[in-house]
Formats: C-alpha cells, sequence, structure tokens
C-alpha cells in the first residue's frame, strides 16, 4: 500500500450468497467504531442510474461526458465511458474523498484482499481455492474443507472486526 493509497478490503461470492446484505450489515459498526469508509460496487455492463425523461438523461444523451447532479442532501456524478475501457478501482476511488476504508463487491479479479461469502446450499464450490487474495470466508454453516478462516455469517460485529484488523485500523 503506497502512502496516500486507501485501505482496501473486498467481497467476493457466488450470485445469491448475500454479499450485498452482509456487507450493508458490517458498514454500520466500521462506522460506530469511528472510522469513515466508502464502497464502490461492481455492476453489469447494463446498469443505469438515470431514467429516461429526465434532465439528466437527455443531457448525456446529448454528449455530455459527465452530468453532475446536486441536492440539499447529496450529489451524484455520472460520467460516460462513451467506448473507453472499463476504468480500474483505482482511477474509480481516485475521485473518491479521502476515508479510512473502501469496501469493495465484485472486481474478482483485482489484487485486494477480500472476504468470500459462502452457503453451503446453494451447492456452489469455494472461490478460496482459486483465488489467493481470499483471506476468510463468511458463512452460515460449517466449511470443513475450508484452509482459511471461517467467520460466522450471522456474526456481522465479529466480521467488521476481522476487517479492521486485516487493513490495520484497529491491533491485531
Amino acid at each position: 500500500m503506497t502512502e496516500n493509497a486507501p485501505r482496501i478490503f473486498g467481497f467476493a461470492g457466488w450470485s445469491g450468497s448475500g454479499k450485498t446484505t452482509l456487507l450493508c450489515a458490517v458498514i454500520p459498526h466500521i462506522v460506530a467504531a469511528g472510522f469513515k469508509l466508502s464502497t464502490i460496487k461492481h455492476a453489469h455492463h447494463t446498469f443505469d442510474v438515470d431514467q429516461p425523461g429526465k434532465d439528466s438523461f437527455r443531457h448525456r444523451s446529448a454528449g455530455a461526458t459527465e452530468v453532475m447532479i446536486a441536492s440539499a442532501s447529496r450529489w451524484a456524478l455520472m460520467h460516460e465511458l462513451r467506448n473507453q475501457s472499463e476504468p480500474e478501482p483505482e482511477e474509480l476511488w481516485s475521485h473518491m474523498a479521502p476515508v479510512d476504508l473502501i469496501l469493495i463487491e465484485g472486481f474478482k479479479r483485482q489484487p485486494h484482499p477480500r472476504l468470500e461469502v459462502h452457503r453451503p446450499a446453494l451447492g456452489k464450490p469455494l472461490l478460496c481455492r482459486d483465488d489467493e487474495r481470499i483471506v476468510a470466508i463468511a458463512s452460515d454453516a460449517p466449511v470443513p474443507e475450508a484452509t482459511i478462516p471461517r467467520l460466522d455469517l450471522n456474526d456481522p460485529p465479529a466480521i467488521a472486526q476481522f476487517i479492521m484488523r486485516h487493513v490495520g485500523l484497529v491491533p491485531a
């Protein structure tokens, strides 16, 4: 990690395993510990946060590269790639305000450490077998074949503590 690089930790798992649910359950515990965090969610290429008929949609459709929407509550910046390659996470977080931790859902080919969310009942194989960047598994059942730490999927406070220790926000 370079001097100005943020602490990064990811969530990986098969579709339907509960990655988003767990991430949203962990966030309040890290924030309650006094840390600021942001998230990056990798989405399918067809996603859109804008809607046809809205002024911002019309701006983008007319050819604007970036459209910022702002109110008293929040602002959002949409950037059209227009045949450019998909940005890497480093490029994305360079546009974000500095925080103590960035949690990433998706971007499974990137080199950051990650937690595998695994539900044996889904019948899917463990991802950690083929991904050395997975440092622990959060599961709702025992995973006897796992060779890395297993955390209880139903214990978000413990998972938050594990993440904070792993990235160095709290002592190990």
